[in-house]
């Protein structure tokens, strides 16, 4: 005569009587799981993820970019489309469903976010704000920086300036890169994601990107800083002016890396090329 027994795995307490299970079953909660998606990391990072989550139904496959665009019937690129959070599911619930659950999360915030937007935005549409985000999300140590960053990014993009960030060219790069970012590298105007070569935004994301970051986009600090350079402990020095840039590159990395290009010379700031 049990009633509202569910389905599902349940941890059972040691001593319960066979009369005491049902009344415990319709009352315990289901056994979760927990897989979480990284904001600042590709979606091959994140499916791998998916695709190792205990327990979880691997319906779709082999989870590659492909099969995911596929699946979510995408006409844009699949990177960033799913929102970076900790998903929690049951067991043998099926990946499509969190693949669903975190690509309607992901257009719900980016949503919510572009109706609350500043005016005067260099973006046609809410993806290219989350083209710009995910730049943010990667070149953000410190989370209090992100609307300075993306106040940099911002005004370069008004100015005509190019982006001239390291992580869209390492993206570009793909597999093929081995860590070391080189002048070559910022030279090669066969990769489509060199913001040193190409004005303007790069083709697509190029990694997740959580709300506050897409906030940022949309809503960057104001200013008149166009540079910035790494301090080496996760933030940033920022400046309004190429010479005071420069000093800043050789007070914090000209010493510490040779190679070092995280910002324009005069001839392409000024949006020369060569």
């Amino acid at each position: 005569g049990a009633r509202d027994v569910r389905a599902g795995e349940f941890i059972i307490p040691p001593g319960l009587s066979s009369l005491t299970i049902l009344p415990y079953l319709a009352e315990a909660q289901t056994r979760t799981y927990r897989v979480s998606l990284i904001e600042g990391r590709r979606l091959s990072a994140a499916l791998e993820a998916l695709s190792q989550a205990e327990y979880l139904q691997q319906d779709l496959g082999a989870l590659t970019v492909e099969r995911v665009s596929d699946y979510l019937g995408l006409t844009v690129h699949a990177e960033a489309q799913l929102y970076p959070d900790t998903y929690v599911y049951h067991r043998n619930q099926p990946v499509s469903e969190i693949i669903t659950q975190a690509h309607e999360r992901l257009n719900k915030v980016l949503n919510e976010e572009w109706q609350a937007r500043v005016a005067n935005l260099p973006y046609t549409s809410p993806y290219e704000a989350l083209v710009m985000a995910s730049i943010i999300e990667k070149e953000t140590g410190v989370a209090s920086e992100r609307p300075v960053i993306a106040g940099v990014f911002v005004r370069r993009l008004q100015k005509n300036m190019r982006l001239e960030t390291d992580p869209t060219v390492i993206y570009g790069l793909g597999e093929s890169f081995d860590g070391n970012l080189t002048r070559a590298h910022l030279r090669d105007r066969s990769n489509p994601y060199n913001t040193y070569r190409n004005k303007g935004l790069p083709p697509g994301p190029i990694a997740l990107a959580g709300r506050e970051a897409i906030r940022a986009a949309l809503n960057p600090a104001e200013g008149t800083e166009l540079f910035f350079v790494a301090r080496g402990d996760g933030s940033h020095y920022f400046s309004s002016t190429l010479e005071e840039h420069n000093k800043a590159v050789r007070r914090y990395q000209l010493s510490r890396r040779s190679d070092y290009r995280s910002a324009p010379t005069a001839e392409q700031s000024s949006g020369e090329t060569d």
